[in-house]
């Protein structure tokens, strides 16, 4: 097997990742991935930021991760929401997106989320990131 470069590893010291999550619960097959890739990434030293806006508030809601599965037999999408903060992953809920779901951000959110932001945190975050990905 042929030598890699030292230059082929990446160094992922200050690589930041920002997920943009806009899948819910209409959609379960797209609520686990997030969770998964962005454990895995921050398990590898990278920056990783979930922002939750339109239908992905919901996700954040007490009670709906309990309750939903990617695939029927899978893990809830709850287990891989506490695996991802394990890891150090940070989730972040859009503020505006709230009232449309009528979730209230001081009673409501799963005590997971580490912020309730507006707007332009996501805008600063995509802006600051290596990376952003959309679900």
């Amino acid at each position: 097997m042929a030598d890699l470069d030292d230059d082929y590893y990446l160094d992922n010291d200050e690589q930041t990742v920002v997920f943009v999550m806009t899948s819910g619960p209409s959609t379960p097959g797209r609520c686990a991935t997030p969770f998964y890739l962005g454990a895995v990434m921050a398990s590898m030293d990278v920056d990783v930021y979930i922002f939750f806006t339109m239908e992905g508030v919901k996700l954040m809601e007490q009670g709906v991760a309990e309750n939903l599965r990617a695939m029927e037999g899978g893990k809830l999408i709850s287990e891989f929401i506490q695996d991802a903060k394990r890891a150090g992953v940070r989730l972040h809920v859009c503020q505006p997106a709230l009232p449309g779901y009528k979730i209230d951000a001081s009673s409501d959110l799963v005590a997971e989320v580490d912020e309730v932001n507006r707007a332009s945190e996501l805008a600063d975050l995509i802006l600051r990131s290596d990376k952003t990905i959309t679900f």
